[in-house]
């Protein structure tokens, strides 16, 4: 890791993941490399492995800003002086994910690949912004829905946790995999994310 200080060292990581940010909005993750990623940043490409020794190190950064971003919006439910229905809770949660679509697609690829490629720091790093998410999940569900018993808000959380990995491929459907499933016979009718994450919660609230 390069000794800079933390500043130079934070905003370089930024800018190294931002990059990584903007190539994904186009392009797969199989197909962009390190090349790619340093003709994004102002730096050269050797510079980048004084930060990320891998591919996965740098999505998995980006992974993690996820989390944290997400789990801001968790925040602002969990101390809202508000006090939501069910249903109302679905919607708000909803409404997060919804705005999370890159959180959603990254938890749709195959994580531990991304994982086995990455430092333990880095990992520990990442895994401390997830484990905050579901922190967070479950002191909103204790304030809102205090009637729910220990056991099945357990239940909960380790149904919708496990459900987001895919939301997204439900949500965004390519034309050549349209044109597969008309192909096949297979019926398809587009839901949105916000569709798709209110239906569950709701019924996993009202169960």
């Amino acid at each position: 890791m390069f000794k800079g200080t933390p500043e130079i060292v934070a905003q370089r990581r930024e800018e190294i993941v931002n990059a990584c940010e903007k190539l994904y909005q186009t392009m797969s993750f199989k197909d962009i490399k390190l090349k790619d990623i340093g003709t994004e940043t102002s730096f050269s490409r050797p510079t980048i492995y004084n930060y990320f020794q891998t591919k996965e190190e740098i999505f998995l950064a980006l992974f993690e800003r996820e989390y944290i971003r997400w789990n801001a919006d968790l925040e602002s439910i969990l101390n809202s002086d508000q006090r939501y229905t069910r249903d109302q809770l679905a919607e708000q949660i909803a409404k997060t994910l919804e705005k999370r679509e890159q959180l959603l697609k990254l938890l749709s690829m195959n994580t531990y690949d991304m994982e086995a490629e990455s430092r333990e720091e880095l990992l520990a790093d990442f895994k401390h912004a997830y484990g905050k998410s579901l922190g967070l999940f479950r002191a909103i569900l204790k304030k809102h829905c205090p009637e729910i018993a220990e056991a099945e808000l357990e239940g909960i959380v380790y149904v919708f946790f496990p459900f987001m990995f895919g939301i997204y491929p439900y949500s965004e459907v390519t034309e050549k995999q349209k044109k597969a499933m008309e192909a096949a016979q297979v019926g398809f009718r587009k839901h949105t994310i916000y569709e798709i994450t209110y239906n569950c919660l709701i019924k996993l609230l009202n169960n």
